[in-house]
């Protein structure tokens, strides 16, 4: 999928998980559901980092791309290093070792030890970061017509503020996680949850995705996971745009009005 259906797929995820947590009684800060709902929606264009094209590559400018090349070059030596007789020969890293269960699993705890090892300054990092790719990712058109550095600039204001506000009493900076010296632990949360739900996306997609690496289905160990060929679509196919995109918005819509107690 393109970088605004993965966007709003993962913002759309983290309301839903709002959603749920209230149902069961145990309904999350607002500023949870909101902070949570951005950083998922950044966390989902974040496997795309294989791609020289893609937005989180030129969403920081040469330190993005310079990133991008390291991690297609590193995805296609383990593709390489780990592909059966079965898989296909390739040429890149693109959608093999940051499009699997465990790269977003490793990538979600790096993120919740930064945010506890690290302190404020760890913490006001990962905000940046996935803000900015939420601004890329949700307001994409805005994004391009307007310069990296006030996009840049928007998502340091916006990082330095949500901190401030998380850290109030009672706001969710030690949300799930409540032990001394445990606060920002759930930040890694909606980093696992927008990997995997760009994985799924992708998989919808004609040419799926190996989301289940290294687990070997068949004889293959990057099985490219999909539902059958006739009901895949290409990225950025009318099925994207016209259906999945405005579904999206709708599920996040109902789910973001009953995280904070709207319905």
């Amino acid at each position: 999928m393109m970088g605004p259906a993965h966007s709003l797929s993962g913002a759309a995820a983290w309301l839903g998980v709002g959603a749920a947590t209230a149902a069961a009684g145990h309904p999350m800060p607002w500023p949870v559901v909101v902070v949570g709902a951005l950083i998922c929606a950044g966390a989902a264009l974040a496997p795309d980092l294989d791609h020289k094209s893609a937005t989180i590559s030129r969403a920081f400018g040469p330190i993005s791309k310079g990133l991008c090349e390291i991690v297609d070059k590193l995805s296609y030596a383990v593709y390489k290093a780990t592909r059966s007789p079965a898989d296909p020969r390739r040429s890149g890293g693109h959608r093999t070792l940051t499009h699997t269960w465990l790269w977003a699993v490793l990538t979600g705890a790096g993120a919740s030890a930064a945010a506890v090892t690290g302190g404020r300054w760890a913490v006001l990092a990962l905000l940046f970061v996935h803000l900015v790719l939420a601004v890329e990712g949700l307001l994409w058109r805005a994004a391009r017509m307007s310069s990296d550095v006030l996009v840049w600039l928007l998502g340091a204001t916006s990082a330095w503020i949500l901190a401030g506000v998380l850290d109030q009493p009672g706001n969710g900076s030690d949300w799930l996680f409540t032990g001394a010296g445990q606060e920002y632990l759930w930040l890694g949360l909606p980093i696992v949850l927008g990997a995997l739900v760009h994985d799924i996306g992708d998989a919808l997609t004609v040419s799926g995705c190996p989301i289940l690496w290294p687990i070997p289905v068949g004889r293959k160990r990057w099985y490219p996971v999909g539902p059958p060929k006739g009901m895949r679509f290409r990225a950025g196919s009318w099925v994207e745009l016209k259906v999945l995109m405005p579904a999206f918005m709708l599920l996040g819509g109902v789910g973001g009005a009953s995280a904070l107690g709207f319905l």
